[in-house]
């Protein structure tokens, strides 16, 4: 075996299969943002930290509070770091484009968007911006989708894959 293998030439015995456990989120407004995921999404508080390790504080310098919120096997980590930068997610960067999450109906993707903009229009929250929803669009397959912003500018995609579909 060579001296430094890659994963692929590396003997194992397990069945590497990652499973998803959270999705980080950094906000400038913590509070606006626990409110609007909890809102919008339904989520209920789990715990909050406002105490770090060595490795959080010097991966994230600056961060003053994160607290994990919760609905059904969904769960999101909302953070908050002094001197945020207030550039927009988008464009040409490098990161994650959206999370795509799954409806079980096409009128459950109506809701969404509806529950979207219900919140936006209540201005009980504070957006990084004014994009409002896509319209819902169908392809080929027959798969609903449309794409939502939330309170920092970060994009869902909530899709709905008719019975039969094999995406």
């Amino acid at each position: 075996m060579p001296p430094n293998p890659t994963a692929a030439e590396r003997p194992t015995d397990l069945d590497l299969i990652p499973e998803l456990h959270h999705v980080g989120v950094q906000t400038a407004d913590l509070d606006n943002c626990l409110g609007w995921y909890r809102e919008f999404f339904g989520c209920r508080p789990n715990w909050t930290l406002d105490t770090f390790s060595d490795l959080t504080l010097s991966r994230l310098p600056g961060i003053t509070r994160l607290t994990e919120l919760a609905v059904a096997g969904l769960r999101f980590h909302l953070f908050e770091r002094a001197g945020h930068d207030d550039v927009l997610p988008g464009g040409n960067t490098r990161q994650f484009q959206h999370i795509c999450l799954a409806t079980g109906s096409a009128e459950e993707l109506r809701a969404w968007r509806d529950r979207w903009i219900h919140l936006y229009d209540s201005g009980r929250y504070t957006f990084a911006g004014e994009e409002q929803p896509t319209d819902i669009v169908t392809d080929a397959d027959g798969v609903q989708s449309c794409y939502v912003l939330d309170v920092n500018g970060l994009e869902f995609e909530f899709a709905y894959v008719p019975p039969g579909g094999d995406r």
